[in-house]
């Protein structure tokens, strides 16, 4: 049995930081792991520019440690008023990595997305002529739709529409939750990449809503049923490289989580490595562990993957903390609910 895995220093394709004392707080525990993060714009006024882009990068390098190495990389929120220009100068000067494609409502800090993707066209239209991805909140947010059909619903109606429109369009569908999106991936090109979180490979929808409500397991897209979670697992461990770690680790203080309307979110920087090793190890896949949170990412981005290394060895039951206290609030850890005997080496 594999008691010990090295592997390089994996980044993570999906992060939540927010800014000012949560920020704080929590950047450590994702540059702890992860060399690299895509970091998503929706902050509450939401980054818009190419300089308000530029201005966040600079709030979380000041805000990085000492001793601590971490890259942010940057996306912009899309609008409705979004400059194609803007976008263009930005990419240019390599301020931003991505853009971000919130349909309106669709989850935390989303009330200035998208409506209607014609009025976006001519800012895709230029990312498709410059290579910039596009990444996706993949659900539609009519009321009449199912919260558990939102996301197939959304690559029927508007991501499949939208990739045969614009087929040189890079996209990442983010957070992927359902048989649906995985088999949309893998028959996609290489043009399409699908991220999957930490989280949505260890809960189904039992785990929120069976024995009474568990808000730190509520998240946006939310946990479907087992089979879901079961393809999820199948795709994240098959060594497919369009499937890569965006972990959406978003950070909510407790009281706004254990609220009359709670917060979506699951907070899993602290213990994502050790959780994917048990994932990955359950699944006979350690050896393609690497692939998933190291590899497929940097390749689907075209950056280079990490030179550094981590080593995770195996041994008693891994302990960390319940909460991370932060001068914003505490903000609880993902509780996978079994115990993990892997560990990351300091």
């Amino acid at each position: 049995m594999t008691q010990r895995l090295t592997l390089r220093r994996p980044d993570d394709w999906h992060l939540h930081l927010r800014d000012g004392a949560m920020l704080q707080g929590v950047l450590p525990e994702s540059a702890r792991h992860f060399a690299r993060a895509i970091i998503m714009p929706n902050l509450v006024p939401p980054v818009v520019t190419g300089a308000q882009a530029a201005a966040y990068r600079d709030r979380i390098r000041a805000a990085l440690p000492e001793g601590m190495t971490f890259t942010p990389l940057m996306t912009l929120y899309l609008t409705e008023g979004t400059d194609p220009a803007d976008v263009a100068a930005a990419h240019a000067e390599g301020i931003v990595t991505a853009v971000k494609l919130y349909p309106a409502g669709a989850t935390t800090n989303s009330h200035s997305g998208v409506r209607d993707i014609a009025k976006v066209m001519p800012v895709l239209e230029r990312m498709a002529e410059i290579g910039l991805p596009l990444c996706v909140h993949g659900e539609v947010t009519t009321h009449e739709v199912d919260i558990f059909d939102r996301e197939a619903v959304f690559i029927d109606t508007v991501l499949d529409p939208l990739r045969r429109r614009l087929p040189e369009l890079r996209v990442v569908m983010e957070h992927i939750t359902t048989e649906e999106g995985v088999a949309y991936a893998r028959a996609g090109n290489d043009t399409l990449g699908a991220t999957i979180t930490t989280h949505h490979l260890i809960i189904n929808r039992n785990h929120i809503l069976a024995g009474g409500i568990k808000p730190h397991y509520y998240c946006l897209p939310v946990a479907k049923r087992e089979k879901h979670r079961l393809a999820l697992r199948a795709a994240a461990t098959s060594g497919d490289p369009r499937f890569f770690l965006g972990t959406d680790s978003a950070p909510h203080v407790d009281a706004l989580k254990e609220h009359a309307c709670g917060c979506a979110g699951c907070f899993t920087a602290t213990n994502t490595m050790q959780l994917l090793a048990h994932v990955f190890e359950e699944e006979g896949a350690l050896d393609r562990l690497e692939a998933f949170a190291a590899l497929n990412g940097p390749r689907f981005y075209g950056l280079p993957p990490n030179e550094e290394r981590i080593t995770l060895t195996k041994g008693a039951a891994a302990q960390w903390p319940a909460k991370i206290f932060t001068e914003a609030g505490p903000v609880t850890v993902f509780d996978p609910g079994f115990p993990v005997h892997w560990h990351v080496e300091a």
